[in-house]
């Protein structure tokens, strides 16, 4: 039984949302623990001491967490929270994207660039498309979600680009296993503190597919 009294179907972690009241599985959560200075501090590792505070990982939730005392009143504690808190949740997701999938790629379970991408998404060796919110609609819509995987538009070009070891890239595959589920839990994470999935999804080209 979850805490929020329903029936579980999976072993998934779950924590309640001090905000929404809402019980969920930590992977759409971002953890916030009170530091001994009396500072409300982003646990994105999860690995911090102290009782965890769970907030939905979106910017409003966040916001509102702050401007209602919700902090405090889950500390049961005076809380102060730094006025760019949705701010460093959102640069510090965005940062452990882009080391994760460096991480990826170093490991040969990633390519970047179009032809490149295309082939693994033939091959159904992709698992996960990244395409950058400010490239081309026109460009992204050649290519298509891997049947079975996941679409992220949640990194700009230059953070994308990053990842790979360039200035900027638009197209990047990454391939099952490895830290392949860590990147895809972060990169929800970031999706929805920036409310972003990069446009219209790519759709599967039935030509190409």
């Amino acid at each position: 039984m979850s805490r929020g009294g329903r029936e579980k179907t999976s072993d998934v972690p779950e924590r309640r949302c001090i905000v929404t009241g809402d019980v969920q599985p930590k992977a759409g959560l971002v953890r916030f623990v009170l530091g001994p200075d009396g500072v409300i501090y982003p646990d994105l590792a999860e690995k911090l001491p102290g009782r965890g505070i769970w907030v939905t990982a979106e910017r409003e939730a966040i916001d509102k967490a702050a401007a209602k005392g919700l902090f405090a009143r889950a500390a049961k504690a005076p809380a102060k929270v730094p006025e760019n808190l949705a701010d460093m949740v959102e640069d510090g997701l965005a940062h452990r994207v882009v080391e994760l999938i460096s991480l990826v790629r170093k490991s040969g379970r990633a390519v970047v660039g179009f032809e490149k991408v295309k082939g693994w998404l033939a091959e159904g060796r992709a698992r996960v498309l990244f395409q950058a919110s400010d490239g081309s609609d026109r460009g992204k819509g050649k290519l298509w979600t891997p049947e079975g995987g996941r679409w992220f538009g949640c990194l700009t070009s230059s953070e994308l680009g990053l990842a790979f070891g360039r200035d900027h890239a638009i197209h990047g595959a990454l391939a099952a296993g490895g830290l392949t589920r860590r990147v895809i839990d972060e990169a929800a994470r970031l999706a929805g503190m920036r409310k972003q999935d990069g446009g219209k999804p790519a759709l599967k080209d039935t030509k190409t597919a």
